[in-house]
């Protein structure tokens, strides 16, 4: 049996404006960095939505949870940079307490009512079973508060009234697109590969100190590609395409 080809992404104007929303500094620069590139040299504005400063970094270092704030916030804002992106919001819940609570649901709705994406990408709120780190309950929660937030949170003028007592009118996202899914679309990120190696070696204090980052990066990306029938030597990132408008 022939494998099954997936769609590569295509842009065809319909997405001008863009979400990216996840846990961690550093989790859109592993995840979509490369598509987020891509985008960007469309024109698409790009924001990103951090539901946490990354104070729970997972180092060894004897940094406080405000000076890890800090430094994390800073590489962030540099990696976003490095794709194109100048609007970054931090929430700054508690790293590694993320849950999918109403609170959290209304702060994801604000900032969607507020960029008022075509598009958000977010993380998968299913486990996966055979990575598991790409399965942090962080990454669970924030997928899931995000797409309540998309559906049915921001477009419903009934949820969170005080948002648009604030100014935040209704908005309805018509597509999202999950990371760290089985994947239904790739996005070919060959030629912005190097703006992806860049935005991921701007979080110094995660990756500084990990040997073969390009090459792990490279192989995960090929595998990708390969996945979705793309030629050799081809790199993918990958998506579950949902329709939500």
């Amino acid at each position: 049996m022939s494998k099954k080809v997936l769609p590569v992404f295509s842009y065809d104007k319909k997405v001008q404006r863009a979400l990216v929303v996840v846990a961690h500094p550093d989790d859109v620069d592993f995840g979509s960095a490369g598509t987020v590139a891509t985008l960007t040299n469309h024109g698409v504005d790009v924001a990103y939505c951090l539901v946490t400063s990354g104070d729970a970094g997972g180092d060894d270092s004897s940094h406080t949870k405000e000076e890890r704030t800090a430094f994390r916030e800073a590489e962030q804002r540099a990696a976003a940079l490095e794709v194109g992106v100048t609007n970054v919001t931090f929430l700054r819940w508690p790293d590694g307490q993320v849950e999918p609570t109403l609170l959290l649901r209304r702060e994801i709705s604000r900032v969607i009512r507020s960029h008022r994406p075509d598009l958000v990408i977010t993380q998968s709120p299913e486990r996966n079973w055979d990575r598991i780190r790409a399965s942090h309950p962080d990454h669970l929660a924030a997928g899931e508060a995000a797409l309540r937030a998309v559906y049915p949170d921001s477009r419903n003028p009934h949820s969170f009234p005080e948002l648009a007592r604030e100014g935040f009118a209704p908005h309805t996202v018509e597509t999202v697109w999950l990371s760290g899914s089985q994947p239904t679309m790739v996005v070919d990120i060959t030629k912005v590969f190097d703006r992806k190696l860049a935005a991921l070696q701007r979080h110094e204090s995660q990756v500084g100190n990990i040997d073969g980052l390009e090459k792990m990066l490279k192989t995960w990306a090929r595998a990708t590609a390969k996945n979705a029938g793309l030629p050799k030597g081809h790199l993918g990132e990958g998506y579950r395409v949902v329709q939500t408008g």
